[in-house]
């Protein structure tokens, strides 16, 4: 199985997510500050894809979904799901990230855009710059059966990055499309704290993403040459 490329510590591609960064590592010394590395085996059947690191969250800790409230609904429903096993502790404010023993099972978790935008809002230039990342991943996960993209954002990264046309799969909440005769990819609504205070997303529509999937990965076995 051939290790994908990633972008480099001191990434240059996205100017002005390169400049944030400078500015973050200058405020924050301790943090992560980087390009934030995927969290899971490549061998693993589901890949969960995200939209960027929040800056307190993943850009502080160096792991996707970790330190802000994204990861607490994320985590809490890989764990209920067995796709994680163990125990997730976010740390919280200026605490310092020490990990806590948490792995996924069969599962990885990535995003679209690998470095912390400003307010959370990766241009569409800087999410075709990391295009090439997240195709390579996806590339060499042989085993990948199931997708799951948070969000538009990642929904229509995840397309790009397979060439595929976004008009053919349309984004919703509870979708599942087919991509090939091996693949699938199912919707989401990000689980940010915006969309569950809102009422857009409650954790038992979330969990109702993750149920699904696991019983089409329980009903469907490894096809022959993808192991």
């Amino acid at each position: 199985m051939s290790t994908p490329a990633v972008p480099a510590r001191d990434c240059a591609l996205c100017p002005r997510l390169a400049a944030f960064r400078a500015a973050n590592q200058a405020a924050f010394a301790s943090w992560h500050n980087a390009p934030v590395p995927s969290f899971g085996a490549l061998d693993a059947r589901l890949l969960v894809v995200g939209l960027g690191p929040g800056l307190r969250g993943a850009n502080r800790t160096g792991r996707p979904f970790t330190g802000d409230y994204a990861g607490d609904l994320l985590y809490a429903t890989l764990l209920k799901f067995g796709f994680a096993r163990g125990a997730y502790r976010a740390p919280r404010d200026d605490e310092a990230w020490t990990g806590d023993g948490l792995s996924l099972v069969g599962t990885r978790v990535t995003n679209a855009v690998r470095c912390v935008p400003p307010e959370n809002k990766p241009l569409p230039a800087e999410i075709r710059s990391c295009r090439g990342f997240l195709a390579a991943e996806i590339a060499a996960m042989a085993r990948l059966h199931t997708i799951v993209a948070l969000g538009r954002v990642a929904h229509d990264a995840v397309l790009a990055a397979l060439a595929l046309r976004g008009r053919d799969f349309a984004f919703g909440h509870g979708a599942v499309h087919r991509l090939d005769a091996h693949r699938r990819l199912a919707d989401s609504f990000h689980c940010s704290r915006y969309n569950t205070n809102t009422g857009r997303l409650t954790p038992a529509m979330f969990e109702a993403v993750f149920a699904a999937v696991q019983a089409d990965l329980d009903a469907t076995p490894v096809s022959p040459g993808r192991a």
